[in-house]
């Protein structure tokens, strides 16, 4: 396992070093998946590198890579586990993007009819002309 690398230990890293108790669901020697103290629904997850990385850019492929290997095994058990009518499998970067634990993470959360669809209706979306669509797109290629 990688060291985290904080400066200043965050919540996630305590959690990892036990310092912090948690409800751990999975655990390997590079990923912990636990559950969250401020839920949407019973069984919402978080799934963190054990190594602090802060956002999806600063950590390794094949790390990430295996965080989604077991976010998808820990969504198929949860399927099974809690019977959800859906899903959310939601990842935020930096704090403009709602990341509020400066450590990488990535919620799994149950969703079931008559949920709020708050979550949902937060994002604001943006009427983007053929002319702005092609140059993102182009930025994007390139």
């Amino acid at each position: 396992m990688v060291k985290p690398t904080a400066k200043e230990p965050c919540v996630f890293c305590k959690i990892v070093a036990g310092e912090v108790p948690s409800y751990k669901v999975y655990e390997d020697d590079e990923v912990l998946a636990f559950l969250d103290v401020n839920p949407v629904n019973p069984g919402h997850l978080l799934v963190v590198p054990k190594a602090h990385y802060k956002t999806i850019t600063d950590m390794p492929k094949d790390l990430y890579e295996e965080i989604a290997e077991k976010v998808w095994e820990l969504s198929l058990k949860m399927q099974k586990a809690l019977d959800p009518d859906g899903m959310n499998i939601v990842q935020n970067n930096n704090e403009h993007a709602g990341q509020l634990v400066p450590h990488y993470h990535v919620h799994v959360i149950p969703r079931y009819s008559g949920d709020s669809d708050r979550y949902i209706e937060e994002w604001k979306t943006k009427d983007l002309s053929k002319e702005e669509m092609k140059e993102v797109q182009a930025k994007l290629q390139s």
